[in-house]
């Protein structure tokens, strides 16, 4: 896996090449939550893709909170922000909000197996009184 630099105005950052990164061979067998492979595949596929998002959202904060605070801004100020405890604070929220938007429907899918499930006594009662 090789990094690239990519100059924005005087400030050199080092990133992955994702592109590289994205034939390359995982170091262990892939996790397997569904009977389908497929549907695996799909679940990694919208888990990047919400990680995208977050990652997104998380930046467009940062503009919003410099045109707030500085009315016009650059992308080395961007670049630059680094958020105070309150903006982290309120991000960690944010991301919170996201994920269980995101997994609510495994979430009910989960509450909905504790709750139908009987309790020993329950299954007891059932087998003996038929």
């Amino acid at each position: 896996m090789e990094a690239i630099g990519e100059t924005i105005g005087e400030t050199r950052r080092m990133s992955l090449d994702w592109i590289d990164r994205a034939g390359a061979k995982p170091k262990g067998a892939r996790p397997k939550y569904f009977e389908d492979p497929a549907i695996d595949r799909l679940l990694s596929i919208v888990m990047a893709l919400a990680g995208e998002v977050a990652v997104v959202k998380e930046r467009l904060d940062t503009v919003e909170r410099l045109l707030d605070a500085q009315g016009s801004i650059t992308r080395a100020d961007i670049e630059a922000y680094a958020p105070d405890r309150t903006a982290g604070h309120e991000r960690g929220l944010m991301h919170r909000e996201f994920a269980a938007r995101i997994l609510r429907g495994v979430q009910q899918d989960m509450e909905s197996l504790q709750t139908a499930e009987k309790s020993m006594e329950d299954v007891s009662k059932q087998l003996r009184d038929g």
